[in-house]
């Protein structure tokens, strides 16, 4: 079986890019190389550098590949980014996302898998964890952008049978995320303790936020390939972290003792973020494994590794 993954050099995506290739399926990665890198694609996928937003060129891979599954991870991730430029994220994010689906439905996909977000998608939220019916409220053009192609998503699937599997991240972290790039938290504490330099933490430090390992992010991406599967699903450890506890245990684990820097907050990022996993285990068979002092001494080992 051959998928089509978009954004396959990224952080999360290469590493399903890896996963699926281990369980036997061919993978063409389209990846624009904007944010993602290239040596983290993994030996035996096929590589095409091509902007999703360019329908003309993706068109001709669908033509050529032929693909049975979609996997859909590129996009414009950076919450700060989109409400500085929101026709940007738009053209990205709804736009882009709007090719690979009607070049699915013109080729018929068997499945199209979708990188959601749980935070950014429920605003401010009323209760914790939240489920997957929450009030839908976003506070940023980036959660707007998501929710519009899960919308999107229900059209396609009611209208022309395609099946979808959203999954609704809370916040990913682990090896191969940028912290210069996708404003990550983890990665931007690690990489800046581990060169000396002191983290700035915006506003008090009193967020929080639900981090989830992104190998445990890697297993639900296989079991959403499962025929049949239709629905949005949270893929969270269901516990909140605040990012002063967060940079507590970072520099426990790093053998630092710098003292954080509070900066101004940032408009368009909630407060508190924390997203109920029950659905994810009873449907898709899927829980959290890795806990987050073990998954974050893996990730400092691999920024120790490459700073």
């Amino acid at each position: 079986m051959k998928v089509l993954l978009s954004g396959g050099a990224g952080f999360i995506g290469s590493h399903i890019a890896e996963a699926y290739l281990k369980e036997g399926l061919e993978v063409v990665v389209v990846d624009d190389l904007s944010h993602g890198k290239k040596e983290n694609i993994p030996q035996g996928a096929k590589f095409y550098q091509t902007d999703i937003c360019e329908l003309k060129a993706l068109e001709e891979i669908f033509e050529k590949e032929q693909p049975e599954l979609v996997n859909h991870h590129s996009a414009q991730i950076d919450v700060r980014k989109s409400v500085a430029e929101p026709v940007f994220d738009a053209r990205v994010n709804i736009l882009g996302s709007l090719n690979l689906l009607e070049l699915s439905r013109k080729y018929q996909i068997k499945k199209f898998i979708f990188a959601s977000t749980g935070g950014a998608l429920y605003g401010e939220q009323e209760e914790f964890p939240a489920k997957e019916d929450h009030p839908i409220r976003p506070v940023s053009p980036y959660g707007v952008a998501k929710a519009s192609v899960e919308l999107y998503l229900y059209y396609y699937h009611q209208v022309h049978r395609l099946e979808y599997v959203s999954l609704r991240y809370s916040n990913v972290y682990g090896p191969r995320q940028d912290p210069f790039g996708e404003a990550g938290v983890v990665a931007i504490f690690c990489q800046k303790l581990l060169s000396g330099e002191t983290p700035i933490i915006n506003g008090s430090g009193e967020q929080t936020r639900d981090f989830v390992y992104v190998k445990d992010v890697v297993r639900a991406n296989l079991l959403a390939l499962k025929p049949g599967l239709v629905g949005a699903f949270n893929i969270s450890t269901g516990k909140e972290t605040t990012i002063n506890q967060l940079y507590q245990i970072i520099t426990r684990i790093a053998g630092k003792n710098q003292k954080p820097v509070y900066g101004p907050a940032k408009s368009g990022e909630v407060f508190r973020s924390c997203l109920d996993n029950s659905l994810a285990q009873k449907t898709l068979g899927w829980k959290p494994e890795v806990k987050l002092e073990e998954g974050l001494k893996f990730t400092l080992k691999y920024f120790s590794k490459t700073s």
